[in-house]
């Protein structure tokens, strides 16, 4: 609710008229109230917004490794801006404070399905909430709610995944998983078996893990990278190409 005219009303008897509107399939109006002591009259206008800028009929989410992919269908939109994706984290049951994640533009107004997709990436072990916050172009929200939590768990057994993209030119993505924690070594060898780089060495929880490399300073050729941990050894083989 507003106020579009700040009149402070006179005592006296009120009536009251409503007034309806309609732009574009976009519902509003305003009571405007009236006052008098007999020799002058005010009034006092209160607007009214009871359009439903959204009607979401779906809204879903995935898990792959520790991304959550969200997925929403709107069946309707008018005056529709943008969702704002919001997380919070679960620990011991208690929520956390909503924090925004991402932003997805909204297609304004639509009379026929609409479909969305965001993926927030990298989270860590655990459990979380989502919602959706739905802006319309005048400022006004409101919210929808993820009906399930979302749990990423621990990796049951250590895993070192072929690199990204291979070949690759100069830098790769190198993803792996530690179901325990402990100290994890990630290096490089040329081809002869000489040590060229370590990308990673030291302690780390259970997880879902990327790291980067960058071979710059490396010639065209064979490598191999090498995850060490805990009894553990696991090599593959990636190709720079310059």
């Amino acid at each position: 609710f507003y106020d579009p005219l700040p009149i402070t009303c006179l005592p006296g008897s009120f009536a009251q008229s409503l007034m309806v509107f309609n732009y574009d399939n976009l519902y509003f109006g305003f009571i405007r109230f009236y006052a008098t002591d007999g020799e002058e009259t005010s009034y006092c206008d209160l607007g009214i917004d009871w359009a439903e800028p959204v009607e979401l009929s779906s809204f879903v989410s995935t898990v792959i490794r520790n991304d959550v992919v969200l997925n929403w269908t709107t069946s309707s939109e008018t005056n529709n801006a943008r969702f704002e994706i919001e997380k919070t984290s679960v620990i011991n049951g208690q929520s956390n404070s909503w924090i925004k994640t991402g932003t997805v533009e909204g297609f304004g107004n639509s009379t026929v399905p609409r479909s969305y997709q965001f993926t927030d990436r990298g989270l860590n072990s655990g459990i979380y909430n989502y919602r959706l916050k739905q802006v319309d172009l005048n400022g006004h929200f409101e919210y929808f709610n993820l009906n399930n939590e979302v749990s990423i768990g621990t990796p049951v057994k250590f895993n070192l995944s072929q690199n990204y993209p291979n070949p690759f030119n100069p830098v790769t993505q190198i993803d792996f998983e530690i179901p325990k924690d402990g100290n994890v070594n990630i290096s490089v060898y040329d081809n002869s078996g000489k040590l060229v780089s370590t990308i990673t060495n030291g302690f780390k929880i259970s997880g879902y893990y990327t790291s980067y490399f960058d071979a710059s300073n490396l010639s065209s050729g064979v490598y191999f990278y090498r995850l060490e941990s805990q009894n553990f050894s696991q090599v593959k083989k990636m190709t720079l190409i310059k």
